[in-house]
């Protein structure tokens, strides 16, 4: 499946999507930095985490999510899931017949500029760890940087359930830091879209010293500079619109979001995206 033939026009919306509620914090950000922009999110609750999963599954759970945004008549797409970016961005660029963004080099370029001394931890699924997609941002961003990848696959799983502030979380995010601690970063990559919810526990455990980067800004900004480049920017005076689509358990999706977002989520759906069902 394939963008139209007249191609994306700058009244479409900008289609976001991630394995769960992680990719509400780059929405939030998009709709900070793009007020103008409509947005279509999609949530593949139903298949969350990602990062545990075959990268063959993965290409596939993007395209699906893809081809569901693409019906949607969507200008552009955010992959919001560091997963995802890293096992299947090119697939989704050549599906998709529209501009397509992912999280990995917009926050990868963030964390070469940040550190002082390069020597950068990365945390993240264990998909997006073992891809080491964001060693090679880094690497050709600042080559005497030294990366330190640490999987923390309890993560996700503890947000989705919205224990962000939790004692067992603690002892996971204890044990998941300490080897990076004891390398002497100075900079560590928040990379998964749901740990900024971890963020107060993480600045806690880690101390003044380290700043945590998470892609959500970083994306939105590039965002913000690729639609403009295409002339695809959205010049709307009006309201922008904003629909929700997730594929499991809406009713607690709907609550997470109202939390994270701030405001009303007026259109949620639950929907299948799976082709193979």
């Amino acid at each position: 499946m394939t963008g139209s033939d007249t191609g994306p026009a700058p009244s479409g919306p900008v289609g976001v999507f991630d394995s769960g509620l992680g990719g509400l914090t780059v929405l939030r950000a998009v709709r900070d930095r793009l007020p103008r922009e409509s947005t279509v999110y999609l949530g593949d609750t139903a298949r969350v985490p990602y990062g545990p999963k075959a990268a063959d599954t993965i290409r596939r759970y993007a395209l699906e999510a893809t081809d569901f945004l693409v019906d949607k008549r969507v200008k552009a797409i955010v992959i919001a899931c560091n997963t995802a970016t890293a096992r299947a961005l090119p697939d989704v660029q050549d599906r998709a017949g529209v501009p397509v963004l992912g999280v990995v080099e917009p926050g990868g370029r963030a964390a070469a500029t940040a550190s002082a001394s390069g020597r950068i931890g990365v945390i993240g699924t264990r998909g997006t760890v073992s891809s080491r997609a964001y060693s090679r941002v880094i690497h050709h961003c600042r080559p005497d940087a030294e990366v330190f990848e640490q999987a923390c696959p309890l993560f996700v799983p503890l947000v989705e359930e919205g224990w962000t502030d939790d004692d067992v979380t603690r002892l996971a995010a204890q044990r998941y830091l300490e080897p990076l601690l004891e390398k002497g970063i100075d900079t560590l990559v928040l990379a998964c879209t749901h740990y900024p919810l971890l963020k107060p526990l993480l600045s806690e455990l880690v101390g003044p010293g380290i700043q945590l980067i998470d892609s959500a800004e970083s994306t939105a900004a590039a965002l913000d500079d690729l639609l403009s480049a295409a002339g695809l920017s959205s010049s709307r005076e009006e309201q922008p619109g904003a629909s929700y689509y997730v594929t499991d358990e809406a009713a607690r999706f709907d609550l997470l979001a109202r939390r994270l977002l701030g405001e009303e989520v007026d259109h949620l759906e639950m929907v299948s995206v799976d082709s193979t069902g």
